[in-house]
């Protein structure tokens, strides 16, 4: 009874290789795998739900951010995806961030955040 007062959102997109992504997503950036549907995987970190299904083409469009709480998180994950990064963190005075870009086995954009500036307690 207690979660029926729960809402959540989930992202879906396609992959191509479903296999690849699950040990790219958990082994590297960190995430859990919160279900497995067999030709879906749905991945946990903090609040965001990620669900890749299988299917013939990949999507790989829109950028996925992964954001910490502190600077030195993302210099962590920055030293896991240097091969991978278009550069190292840097401040983005713009969005009050500290942060970099990466991308994961099919091309897809992903971010690695710090924000600068006091957010809500997610």
């Amino acid at each position: 009874m207690e979660n029926q007062n729960k809402s959540g959102g989930i992202v879906f997109i396609r992959t191509a290789n479903l296999d690849t992504l699950k040990d790219f997503y958990i082994d590297l950036v960190g995430c859990t795998l919160w279900l497995d549907q067999g030709g879906c995987a749905i991945f946990k970190h903090g609040n965001m739900l990620l669900g890749f299904c299988q299917a013939d083409e990949p999507e790989t469009e829109g950028v996925y951010t992964f954001f910490y709480t502190n600077k030195n998180q993302v210099d962590v994950m920055y030293e896991k995806f240097k091969e991978l990064a278009d550069g190292p963190p840097r401040d983005n005075p713009k969005y009050l961030i500290y942060h970099f870009y990466a991308t994961d086995p099919e091309g897809r954009s992903i971010e690695f955040q710090y924000f600068q500036n006091e957010i809500k307690d997610f």
